[in-house]
């Protein structure tokens, strides 16, 4: 129920001033952002999860009864931020995350698309173009490549930082001790002593003095990638990377590596 009341202000010189506020507006702002703040939760864990989860492992995941989390589910699919997979009604992201994504990065595309398209006809492989948001790198652009055995990933995933390219070409593009926050938290690193942190630290010190950013079987096995960060004007960072299976990759890491050099050449 919405309560009206009236509030009487009498000044110094008696003077009455008169006005009016609704009890429970402010409540039901409240109530709205906490929504919002909700929804976005679930749209985070599902950009992060990108193999989608059920509605059960959400409510979990987001510290939510299932309820609630159904009714928030329900309203963001309803506006294609989510869609349920046919068959074992696995959630994901639906479309219109996919779109805004696009979207989000389309001046960057518009610049990189020759860019892209010139590297993936020269190696005839598959060209990603990704965007660092969030402590992710979301894909916002590909050229699919001609090969007969390629990789393909959908635009508007998130990847982690710590075992991808284009992640780790983002991060030595950073302040230090604020990719070293990510770094431990994707990680869950607190300490220098870790191996894997040594030499992660070591490989974006070589990307920051030219080289270039190097999966090789670490996120996806069976799957390498070579790539490098490009910053706009605004500051955004971008990385342009090209992921190719593993069985080709050893023989062809030079000739892929001097190609995204001359063609990101283009861009200054």
């Amino acid at each position: 129920m919405v309560h009206m009341y009236r509030i009487v202000v009498k000044s110094k010189n008696d003077t009455v001033i008169k006005g009016s506020f609704v009890e429970g507006r402010e409540i039901a702002n409240n109530q709205g952002i906490q929504v919002i703040s909700r929804a976005a939760s679930i749209l985070r864990l599902l950009g992060r999860e990108t193999n989608g989860l059920s509605l059960g492992q959400i409510a979990e995941r987001v510290n939510l009864p299932r309820s609630t989390v159904q009714r928030i589910v329900s309203a963001l699919a309803d506006e294609g931020f989510i869609a349920s997979q046919k068959g074992n009604g696995t959630i994901r992201l639906g479309p219109q995350i996919q779109q805004l994504a696009q979207a989000s990065g389309r001046t960057m595309k518009d610049r990189m698309r020759p860019v892209m398209k010139g590297l993936s006809d020269e190696t005839g492989e598959t060209v990603d173009l990704a965007l660092f948001e969030d402590g992710r790198m979301r894909f916002v652009d590909q050229i699919e490549g001609s090969q007969r055995l390629r990789t393909v990933s959908r635009i508007g995933d998130a990847f982690p930082l710590t075992t991808t390219a284009n992640g780790k070409a983002a991060l030595a593009c950073l302040d230090r001790s604020f990719a070293m926050r990510l770094i431990k938290s994707e990680l869950g690193i607190s300490g220098n002593s870790s191996k894997t942190l040594k030499r992660l630290l070591s490989e974006l010190d070589d990307i920051s003095d030219g080289g270039l950013a190097r999966d090789e079987n670490e996120h996806t096995d069976g799957i390498s990638a070579i790539g490098i960060a490009i910053k706009n004007e605004n500051g955004d960072i971008y990385a342009l990377s090209i992921p190719v299976p593993s069985a080709r990759y050893e023989r062809e890491k030079t000739r892929l590596s001097r190609a995204i050099k001359k063609h990101i050449a283009q861009l200054n």
